[in-house]
């Protein structure tokens, strides 16, 4: 076995890209500490001691939606009493509310509504832009967009043509969930195979809108399938180089049809962060997202590969912390993100959607 993590490590400091099999074999075999040396290692090449974040809100214009994922806890049916769903007005209301914080970026994912076409996100992306002219807008999963561009009965490329017009800047990572399609219909069957994801991901590349990716670990799925999930990210990087940011999802138990399943450790969390670090040479970024993940675990994560810490947040989202998440009002200044990832003995630097140093 020593002989394997020498093989291995040779690799990682000789700038050789790691297998398949090398990832399983560190998920199951290599000691944490040695984990974190190397997942270090690459970190500290790419990106030294710097740790980022920006000034962010989320926008989530509805929690109604028409599918019924195992693992969510977000979504709503239309009548039930904790369901919302905004108007135009009430998202420009929230976006006003924020021009004090000096936000970059206005994150917007929902459930999927039946009944929104695609122009009722472009206007709404015009009016936002009237307002903030230089804000950057993420938004969208990718299952959001194919049901977006099918009730709207358009072409993937061309509703993202559309979206990019009125003001999309990039697109989120969620949705991904895990890509092995046996896993998918067990957790998310409406969601469809993970092509969908893929492609719609690579288009949206290609027409020069970046974009993250995710990955939900800790449910049903074992150490192959994540392997799996990070190898076709790996390879749809590099053909488009289109990714800005890795995010590794847990898992989270409290108000969804997975409650039965027990959350796993945070040693499995620091071995994912790891393992993610060595094996995603060509993705340049792995997010520490707080909300999730919580605060405290976050900044040990900035020992594991983890080099980006997120962004303020300022209360705006409720998917993990209805899903039991530490942090069940999920915000934080400029201030303490810096102060947190001075203490852990990292540089902050605080940058926009695109990793641009903001001065």
């Amino acid at each position: 076995m020593k002989k394997k993590i020498d093989i291995i490590e040779n690799k990682v400091k000789n700038n050789e890209r790691i297998t398949t099999d090398d990832a399983i074999f560190l998920y199951e075999n290599v000691p944490l500490g040695k984990l974190g040396s190397l997942a270090n290692f690459i970190k500290n090449k790419i990106n030294g001691k710097e740790v980022y974040f920006n000034r962010n809100i989320h926008i989530e214009p509805t929690n109604v939606c028409l599918y019924r994922c195992k693992f969510c806890s977000f979504s709503k049916d239309e009548n039930d009493s904790l369901a919302w769903n905004y108007t135009h007005d009430d998202i420009i209301s929230i976006v006003k509310s924020h021009i004090k914080d000096k936000i970059t970026e206005i994150h917007i994912t929902g459930g999927v509504y039946p009944n929104r076409d695609i122009t009722w996100f472009t206007e709404l992306f015009v009016k936002i832009k009237e307002i903030f002219p230089q804000i950057h807008i993420k938004a969208f999963t990718a299952i959001e967009l194919q049901y977006l561009f099918r009730i709207s009965n358009i072409s993937l490329e061309v509703g993202l043509k559309k979206l990019i017009e009125a003001g999309l800047n990039s697109l989120a990572g969620g949705g991904a969930e895990i890509f092995d399609n046996e896993i998918r219909m067990k957790l998310c069957p409406e969601k469809g195979p993970a092509e969908i994801w893929l492609n719609i991901h690579e288009t949206a590349h290609n027409l020069g809108l970046s974009s993250n990716a995710t990955m939900l670990y800790g449910h049903i799925e074992n150490y192959q399938h994540r392997v799996m999930h990070i190898n076709e990210l790996r390879n749809l990087q590099d053909k488009t180089n289109g990714f800005n940011a890795f995010i590794p999802l847990k898992f989270r138990k409290q108000n969804n049809f997975l409650s039965y399943l027990p959350e796993i450790s945070i040693i499995e969390d620091l071995r994912n962060f790891a393992v993610a670090r060595i094996f995603l040479d060509n993705i340049k970024h792995i997010k520490a997202y707080w909300p999730m993940f919580g605060k405290e675990n976050a900044r040990l994560a900035l020992h594991f590969g983890a080099d980006d810490f997120d962004g303020t947040i300022y209360e705006t989202t409720k998917i993990y912390s209805l899903a039991g998440s530490e942090e069940q009002t999920p915000v934080m200044s400029p201030n303490e993100i810096n102060e947190i990832i001075e203490q852990e003995g990292f540089v902050p630097v605080e940058r926009n959607s695109l990793y641009e140093k903001c001065l």
